[in-house]
């Protein structure tokens, strides 16, 4: 029987008709809407029809679906956990080119360099560090993280807390303190060497009165001749790491590993043309026991040091730093045959940037 055929014989229908104009008594009254269309229901539809609150539990395909999904989520929030990093990676955060987000403190020596830009962006009196992996660098001594003190050699958590704080004084005061970045004696620097310790005393001494190759300045004091270049701004970007130890004779040795980055341009007024020099100072100072080491209070032994620069003139031993500008750089080219180095990559060692066997060659910064 077809779909919308009538189940009543075609007989009885007429004589249903029939009976039912002539109001015959007990005519067959016609079927309702409802017993026709149940009537007509496919024999495959056999059965109770689902209630619309009937609950279907899930095929089990479907549950196990859904368990590993779940485990790769848990998998993948465990990894996140141990490696936050790698979050900002997949979403451009993760130091590649093109990132403007600022970086956080360094607590480990880099495994790479930072990314070179795709298109050299010159710097600008306004944005001065524009084009320069240092424009997501800290700002000067609020970039330098200290460690969390611990009480070590002779001295207690407070004591080295103190020291780690001082370490970083002299940080600001060498390389930070706008007075001796204009040329000035850097004073508040040299009031916590030791005064006891007589071969630094007589170094520091003759680099400022008489500068030289033997006895420069600017391996400890970041200064430019005002007369000749001035910074701009009141910003100088830093990076680095301070770490510290147990030295000898019990003494608290903290070790720093610093890169400066200054953006200067000529004193003449008017100028407008930025360039950067760089400078990167590796310095340990003993913060000697008093009952071993004839020391004044809140002063430290110079344990050792050594720099490397950027841009910071070829042959320079006037105490000063003399970078060049565009119009330098043309004609002294040919001067730079030494070691070849980026001064931002800091995921190398200072052995790789210093000449080897005392090596007088200007070395070649591959960007500023």
């Amino acid at each position: 029987m077809g779909k919308g055929e009538s189940s009543i014989p075609d007989e009885e229908w007429e004589r249903f008709l029939r009976d039912a104009e002539a109001g015959v008594p007990g005519a067959p009254e016609e079927p309702s809407a409802r017993a026709r269309m149940v009537a007509q229901r496919p024999a495959a539809e056999s059965g109770p029809p689902a209630g619309w609150r009937t609950h279907r539990p899930p095929s089990r395909q479907k549950g196990r679906a859904r368990y590993f999904v779940g485990f790769f989520v848990a998998i993948a929030l465990l990894l996140v956990s141990l490696n936050p990093g790698w979050v900002t990676g997949w979403f451009g955060g993760g130091g590649g080119v093109g990132d403007t987000a600022p970086l956080a403190a360094e607590s480990v020596r880099p495994a790479r360099p930072p990314a070179t830009e795709p298109a050299v962006e010159l710097p600008t009196l306004d944005e001065p560090f524009r084009g320069s992996p240092a424009a997501r660098w800290g700002d000067g001594v609020a970039a330098l993280a200290l460690p969390e003190a611990r009480a070590t050699g002779w001295m207690s958590k407070a004591q080295v807390a103190q020291a780690l704080e001082r370490s970083r004084d002299f940080l600001a005061a060498s390389g930070l303190d706008q007075r001796v970045l204009r040329g000035e004696r850097p004073s508040n620097a040299i009031a916590l060497l030791n005064p006891h310790q007589k071969d630094i005393q007589q170094y520091v001494t003759a680099a400022l009165r008489t500068p030289s190759a033997e006895n420069d300045p600017l391996r400890l004091f970041s200064r430019f001749a005002p007369s000749k270049v001035r910074v701009v701004g009141d910003v100088v970007k830093t990076r680095g790491r301070i770490t510290y130890r147990e030295g000898k004779r019990g003494a608290v040795e903290v070790a720093t590993d610093v890169t400066y980055v200054y953006p200067v341009v000529r004193a003449a007024a008017g100028s407008d043309e930025v360039t950067r020099t760089i400078v990167r100072r590796e310095i340990v100072m003993s913060w000697d026991d008093p009952a071993k080491i004839i020391i004044e209070p809140g002063t430290f032994s110079l344990a050792s040091y050594r720099s490397s620069t950027a841009n910071s003139g070829c042959g320079n031993h006037t105490g000063y730093f003399a970078p060049e500008f565009a119009a330098d750089r043309a004609v002294n080219d040919e001067k730079h045959d030494g070691v070849v180095a980026d001064p931002y990559d800091r995921s190398v060692s200072m052995d790789a940037l210093l000449p080897e066997n005392g090596d007088k060659k200007c070395g070649t910064a591959t960007r500023l």
